[in-house]
């Protein structure tokens, strides 16, 4: 379990913050540019001394302002990673991962591991300034993993990095916290990245916390503008692969009590998947259409209703089997269907327009 509380004033913010996050996983902090995400990683880290607070990971205790205690920065066992990998430049890329390496205490993370979990055997000679900015990200990552860390910090990775450089390298990150199992704590003001790699979310604004909890009961809520008032906004769930029917060229997947069809995957029976059913593209309807495209038409309620008059839409969302969406409709569609908390409605999805994202 990672826990933090903090209290700290800085000039124009008042940082009060308080969550916790079991572990091993991903927690993200999400929000804003400017809301208090990367003074709470520093603090966490102890390259910030807050005015009050407490900080724990799994039972070890970093700091305590009650007690007086404060835990330097190398002593806290705490791997961190900033937007820009910051390697030394004159050393290859095997001599950053071992810098890393010879200043830690034994532990269960090996070089030969790391390098195979981040694709970067191929880069071990070069050095830093040959590297693509993905790269030089994913030998960062692995330089603070091979110092064998209790926790993982990242500060925003990836803001630096164009769209393909970010595909190229969140594959590894997923890796990375199935494989090593290792507590991690994100920043980022992303929402791709949030849905690719969270678990626990923590939503921060003007330096408090909105919300936190798992990211598959906030990513369904529809009074959370900082993730529901996105276009991108979704549903996040979990799901496991059930079967493949090649002759009709589709996957069927088991999801929080239903079934749902999608494009053939590639992916075998049984495994773990995530997936992201953006709130554009549900369709509300109070009976079954007798002939049409959609494959998932999915029977549930109304949970609730959340207007939006400035854009003339409302957020509906929806509780199928026990999986909770969210549905985008214009306002008219509130009124002429009749949707309010508890009413039966249905959820047509496509196939086509579920993001699959890796377990």
């Amino acid at each position: 379990m990672i826990a933090v509380k903090l209290q700290h004033c800085f000039a124009g913010l008042a940082l009060d913050v308080a969550f916790s996050a079991p572990t091993p996983g991903t927690t993200v902090l999400f929000g804003p540019s400017g809301a208090g995400k990367s003074s709470v990683v520093m603090a966490v880290a102890g390259l910030l001394r807050p005015q009050a607070g407490r900080v724990e990971v799994d039972g070890t205790l970093l700091a305590d302002s009650a007690r007086n205690l404060f835990l330097p920065p190398e002593r806290r066992r705490v791997g961190l990673v900033f937007q820009e990998a910051r390697l030394f430049p004159h050393l290859s890329v095997a001599g950053n991962l071992r810098y890393g390496q010879r200043r830690a205490p034994a532990g269960p993370i090996d070089f030969d591991e790391v390098v195979g979990l981040l694709g970067i055997g191929g880069l071990l000679s070069r050095r830093p300034h040959t590297l693509s900015g993905g790269e030089r990200q994913r030998v960062a990552i692995g330089r603070a993993l091979l110092a064998q860390p209790l926790l993982l910090l990242l500060d925003e990775p990836l803001a630096s990095l164009d769209g393909p450089r970010k595909a190229e390298i969140l594959p590894f990150l997923v890796r990375l916290k199935t494989a090593l199992a290792l507590p991690v704590v994100y920043v980022t003001h992303a929402l791709d990245e949030l849905f690719y790699l969270a678990d626990t979310v923590v939503l921060i604004e003007a330096g408090r916390v909105l919300a936190a909890g798992p990211l598959l009961e906030l990513s369904a809520r529809a009074d959370l503008p900082l993730l529901a008032g996105r276009d991108e906004a979704g549903a996040v769930l979990a799901a496991r692969v059930a079967s493949h029917d090649s002759g009709r060229r589709l996957t069927r997947l088991e999801c929080e009590g239903l079934a749902l069809w999608l494009p053939l995957l590639t992916a075998s029976p049984g495994s773990l998947l995530r997936l992201r059913i953006p709130a554009r593209e549900v369709i509300l309807a109070r009976a079954a259409p007798e002939a049409v495209s959609v494959h998932n038409v999915l029977a549930g309620r109304v949970r609730a209703v959340h207007d939006d008059p400035e854009r003339h839409v409302a957020l509906v969302e929806v509780v199928a089997g026990r999986a909770a969406l969210l549905a985008r409709v214009t306002s008219d569609a509130v009124e002429r269907l009749r949707l309010a908390p508890g009413e039966p409605v249905l959820a047509l999805i496509k196939s086509i327009s579920v993001d699959v994202l890796p377990g």
